[in-house]
């Protein structure tokens, strides 16, 4: 309704609602997790979480790529309280790219927890293992725990060079979950997929066989991607049984300051000018920064503006204390933050209860970042609104100009390369660490006779010796240590 405004939005595209795909809990989910859902209010299931349990029932593997906040966490929750409540020994295994996604999870443990009778109550002992974990914790948690949630590096770095600690809990190990699969991509992914190699030759050692639990947003190939990341077959489910409300997709190209150079207005003040309106009308919101200096910018200058609203207007990023970050999600969730200003953290599935607008400064980069932070605003068949304030940028003004190119193009995919030699080698030296290689064994994808090539490298190199048909772990350091799974680059 403004004119300010409405000159400028080249494009807005609207979507209907969609109501959701509601099945009952499938009759072979144990009744005592049942019960336990219908305690929560989970009456029935949407189509692709029903999907999920039965396919992991029937022992498969399962990736679930479904849109933002369409439920994915029932899928692994409910088999992996199965496996509690139906034994004494059963543990599972869930690793999440960020402590925030760890720490949402342990609260949804916590609350099956304290809504179970006693008796199963005490079965579902759940616990974050973490660099932040207090070291005299550690140990109980190893000995105690059922369900321990953890990140990539504490797999990389604190459970598997000491793998003999976790015996027990590997040797009973049912599920392994990894969450926001399509992070792992490119050097990181590659890394982790080795990580994953090494913990498949101690589950093997250990006698384990755990199913794997995989959750995505949407990419072009979820599939694909999740099978070279674990080496093993997966069932795919993307066909997204959630509700949604009315959707409305806009774009914002501010407005020309200088008609002979055609330069625009800038893309902080723009994107400040929409908050305040947004604001004004009390809409819950999120605002994407391309930066934590964009971040910081933002909130310096809402503030002043706003004055008396330093507790609605938030700022979120890496580099915030924890209790910083959860004091700002639980604000979300109970409707006190009215606009939380954050960089790519919260693109990830947080719960934040979902949020009535979202505003996007500049193209994140990629089609699948453009997606998860649209898919940020709505919450159940509540209406919604996306808006993608163009900048300067001359990629920017090409999708102002040309918004239905933008919207046609396929999802990226997510590729990796886990056999790359700088990536690889290292990731051998910490698996021969971690138990002696033997002949005729194989890592990942890679079969005896190109595996014994890195091996007889390394014994030349002097760091494995060979003993009959063994290759064991010969330096003094800690391979682990030596290097990133960020990088390529090691530290010696």
């Amino acid at each position: 309704s403004s004119q300010d405004f409405a000159e400028n939005i080249p494009f807005w595209s609207h979507k209907e609602a969609n109501p959701a795909h509601l099945v009952g809990i499938p009759e072979n989910v144990d009744t005592r997790v049942a019960e336990l859902l219908n305690q929560k209010g989970i009456q029935s299931l949407y189509s692709h979480q029903a999907q999920a349990i039965e396919s992991l029932h029937h022992g498969a593997n399962v990736v679930v790529s479904t849109g933002t906040a369409s439920g994915k966490s029932l899928c692994y929750m409910v088999p992996i309280l199965e496996q509690m409540v139906q034994t004494d020994t059963a543990t599972a295994l869930l690793f999440f790219p960020t402590k925030a996604l760890e720490n949402d999870q342990l609260n949804s443990f916590a609350e099956f927890r304290q809504l179970a009778k006693p008796e199963i109550g005490q079965k579902i002992i759940s616990a974050v293992y973490d660099g932040d974990t207090p070291t005299h914790l550690r140990s109980a948690i190893r000995d105690g725990a059922r369900i321990i949630l953890t990140n990539p590096d504490m797999l990389h770095l604190g459970i598997l060079p000491h793998h003999t600690a976790w015996m027990n809990f590997l040797r009973n190990l049912k599920y392994i979950v990894i969450d926001e699969v399509h992070i792992y991509r490119g050097v990181f992914g590659s890394n982790v997929a080795n990580v994953i190699r090494r913990l498949d030759r101690i589950l093997a050692f250990y006698g384990a066989k755990p199913q794997y639990i995989l959750t995505s947003a949407t990419i072009a190939n979820p599939q694909e991607h999740a099978e070279r990341l674990i080496g093993r077959s997966v069932v795919s489910i993307a066909e997204d049984g959630s509700p949604h409300g009315e959707r409305n997709f806009v774009f914002y190209n501010p407005p020309i300051i200088n008609e002979e150079l055609g330069v625009r207005k800038g893309l902080l003040s723009s994107t400040i000018d929409f908050s305040t309106e947004i604001l004004a009308k009390r809409i819950q919101t999120l605002l994407f920064m391309r930066s934590r200096r964009g971040v910081e910018l933002a909130i310096h200058d809402l503030r002043a503006l706003y004055p008396g609203k330093t507790l609605e207007v938030r700022g979120y990023r890496s580099g915030y204390l924890k209790n910083d970050r959860r004091e700002i999600e639980s604000g979300l969730k109970d409707g006190s933050v009215k606009m939380a200003v954050a960089t790519n953290a919260l693109e990830l599935g947080v719960d934040i209860g979902g949020v009535d607008a979202v505003l996007i400064a500049g193209y994140p980069g990629t089609i699948c970042s453009l997606r998860q932070r649209i898919g940020r605003s709505g919450r159940s068949l509540n209406p919604s609104v996306s808006v993608l304030v163009t900048s300067m940028n001359p990629l920017d003004q090409f999708f102002a100009r040309n918004p239905q190119y933008l919207l046609g193009r396929p999802l990226e995919q997510a590729l990796i390369n886990p056999d790359n030699p700088l990536i690889l080698l290292p990731h051998i030296k910490s698996a021969a660490f971690e138990f002696p290689f033997q002949e005729g064994d194989h890592f990942g994808e890679l079969d005896w006779e190109e595996l014994v090539e890195y091996l007889d490298y390394l014994v030349n190199e002097g760091v494995l010796q060979k003993r009959k048909s063994r290759y064991f772990w010969l330096s003094d350091s800690y391979p682990s240590n030596d290097y990133s799974l960020r990088s390529t680059i090691t530290n010696q």
